[in-house]
């Protein structure tokens, strides 16, 4: 039986910085971001996601990404490895790497396009669990996916010992609510929201795997630590203070305004792979003077 939680605070979705044509992998930026992340005080990192724009990663950079993240954060923080995909067999195959990797967990979505019953999420989540050494993190978006993960699926896989926790980014909040009422104590609970970082942890969430702590890492890992310590006051405080700044890391779809951020912080280039693209200009403008507000040089 793993220690659980897998971390509690904040989880960054890391960016995959490319180089300025898109066609590789920038690993000496995704070093840069790793370090920094780390020393500003980050609990995880999540690697190869969906901000990490895992979908347009061939099947060596995706590999290769969750080993060399492993391998440079050298134990200071958990990686927490991308590994789901709509083809279970593909994702068992990256579950065998990221584990031989070192990784400490695996985020796994739910099924895209061709969808599952929730019997099929059982079993498909219970054979990913049985595969994996490393605990697993549910994730459900189905904004993106197009499949909910319903509250009494989720309470036949916490009887699963390595499914360790769910990030939520389904957006209903009473939902939320009866999930917690099934598996709380069983199962840990992250926001996968960053506008609702504050509202889920007052459901005995353990934190956030966040977008915008890209950008912000040490001032989204307050919001947490304020709550953790009893300032829930304070902490609602942050929360309020980074609404506009989350608006418009999501203006356009993720990670498309993250990416545009980080680049103009300096860390990498402004480089997607399609079918995304740059960020429209006046949507940049508007994340641009919204990152000046919380004191970014930019």
């Amino acid at each position: 039986m793993f220690n659980r939680p897998v971390f509690t605070g904040v989880a960054t979705a890391l960016i995959t910085p490319f180089t300025k044509d898109g066609s590789a992998v920038d690993y000496d930026s995704l070093g840069r971001l790793i370090d920094w992340q780390i020393d500003s005080g980050i609990n995880a990192l999540v690697i190869a996601g969906t901000t990490g724009e895992a979908s347009t990663l061939s099947d060596d950079e995706h590999r290769m990404v969750i080993d060399f993240a492993v391998k440079r954060a050298a134990g200071r923080v958990p990686i927490i490895a991308g590994v789901g995909s709509n083809d279970t067999s593909y994702a068992f195959d990256l579950i065998d790497c990221a584990c031989q990797s070192g990784a400490d967990a695996m985020l796994v979505v739910t099924p895209y396009y061709n969808k599952a019953t929730q019997n099929g999420l059982i079993r498909m989540y219970t054979e990913m669990a049985d595969r994996s050494t490393k605990p697993l993190i549910l994730y459900n978006v189905p904004s993106r996916t197009g499949v909910n993960i319903e509250p009494k699926t989720y309470a036949a896989l916490a009887e699963h010992p390595n499914i360790a926790g769910i990030k939520e980014a389904n957006g209903n909040i009473s939902k939320i609510v009866e999930t917690m009422s099934y598996v709380d104590g069983k199962l840990d609970l992250y926001s996968g929201n960053d506008d609702q970082i504050v509202p889920l942890l007052a459901l005995n969430g353990k934190g956030v795997i966040s977008v915008l702590s890209n950008v912000l890492p040490a001032e989204t890992v307050q919001i947490t630590s304020k709550f953790f310590s009893g300032d829930v006051r304070g902490s609602a405080q942050l929360q309020f203070a980074m609404h506009e700044l989350v608006g418009a890391l999501f203006c356009e779809v993720n990670p498309i305004p993250v990416k545009a951020a980080v680049a103009a912080m300096g860390y990498c280039e402004n480089s997607l792979r399609m079918p995304l693209t740059v960020m429209e200009e006046d949507h940049r403008q508007r994340l641009l003077a919204a990152m000046r507000a919380h004191g970014l040089d930019v």
